[in-house]
């Protein structure tokens, strides 16, 4: 395939994306080239993100920015994901109609839920680590053993390293810029 075919297939999967009119609350992204739409979020998965953006606020640069389900575009991935949480510098604002590209994200964090957490496991991990993005934490209440931390950090060649884990009740701690310790014990579990 052609750099110019795989440029126009990602173009339609775009608008295809953009003319979907989801159920409200629901989340459409393009997960390895496929629509995805998944349910609103839980009350838990809300309470975790709500106590882990009131964290990152105390410690990210004034000039940063912190965003719940705005949009990261990995187009090399056929990625195109609404984050639980992103930390953006704000000098990286998007063009009028232009998508963000996660390659601008400083950090990332997505919550698993039932019947998607492959996605966030799997699919997103690869792709945030193909676009480069520093941190990504993946808290994952549907772990089969336990709920469970994961930060995965130094992204190189589509693969990210794991810098820590931890079973939820553990601290797990962000690096430089953040220098952040997140008690998980305050996440809630179903």
């Amino acid at each position: 395939m052609s750099a110019l075919t795989a440029d126009r297939d990602w173009a339609r999967l775009v608008h295809a994306w953009e003319e979907t009119h989801p159920p409200e609350g629901c989340k459409v992204e393009i997960v390895d080239g496929v629509i995805t739409v998944s349910l609103p979020p839980s009350w838990d998965n809300n309470v975790t993100a709500s106590r882990l953006v009131r964290r990152l606020c105390f410690v990210i640069p004034e000039d940063w920015a912190i965003f719940q389900w705005q949009e990261a575009v990995v187009p090399g991935r056929k990625g195109l994901y609404m984050p639980d949480v992103m930390v953006v510098a704000q000098e990286h604002k998007p063009a009028p109609g232009d998508l963000f590209p996660a390659s601008r994200a400083k950090f990332i964090a997505e919550i698993t839920s039932p019947g998607y957490a492959h996605h966030d496991r799997v699919a997103k991990a690869h792709g945030y680590a193909h676009a480069g993005v520093p941190l990504y934490l993946l808290l994952d209440p549907c772990a089969s053993d336990a709920p469970t931390a994961t930060l995965y950090g130094d992204p190189e060649g589509g693969t990210y390293r794991v810098l820590e884990a931890v079973a939820y009740g553990g601290k797990i701690t962000l690096p430089a810029p953040f220098d952040l310790a997140i008690d998980t014990a305050e996440f809630p579990v179903s």
